[in-house]
């Protein structure tokens, strides 16, 4: 049974209606049980591929950028810089990723995707999207793009990050 404190509030004790009438849980509320949510099934989707959300995170990123220091692919993978820096040892034992010295700099060591990363990441991709579409199954096809730009929006107010 769970415990009073982990049950949502009843619906008579959540905040004032907000400033467009919404009366319930506050957006940063649902945001982040959604975010707690997608990672607990990114876990078991990935689980086959011997993937955590936060790797697979890494490796997408990776894909995206290449070449990153540890410390810059922890802010970009939303994990802290130790944790990172397990994490690339991890990648680079099972040859999904590898380092070099950066151009110009001995002395930081530069992370890229090996091609077994880029064909994990391409093996994943089926079951990434099927939890992307069941995300937005619920959802009037009219509103997706929205709520995209609506979580887009968001992350710029907050943090000055733009979709380029």
């Amino acid at each position: 049974m769970a415990e009073a404190a982990d049950r949502d509030p009843e619906p008579d004790t959540y905040p004032a209606p907000d400033s467009e009438g919404h009366k319930g849980p506050l957006t940063i509320y649902l945001v982040k049980q959604l975010e707690l949510a997608i990672r607990s099934f990114m876990d078991e989707a990935l689980r086959p591929y011997g993937l955590t959300t936060f790797q697979y995170t890494a490796l997408t990123v990776l894909r995206h950028r290449g070449g990153l220091s540890s410390a810059q692919l922890a802010r970009r993978s939303f994990v802290r810089p130790q944790t990172m820096h397990e994490m690339v040892r991890a990648l680079e034992e099972r040859g999904l990723i590898e380092r070099a010295h950066a151009p110009g700099n001995r002395r930081i060591m530069e992370a890229r995707l090996t091609r077994e990363g880029e064909d994990l990441l391409t093996a994943c991709a089926p079951a990434v999207q099927k939890l992307e579409d069941q995300l937005l199954l619920g959802m009037p096809e009219t509103r997706r793009s929205a709520f995209r730009q609506g979580l887009e929006d968001g992350l710029a107010s907050l943090t000055g990050w733009h979709q380029g």
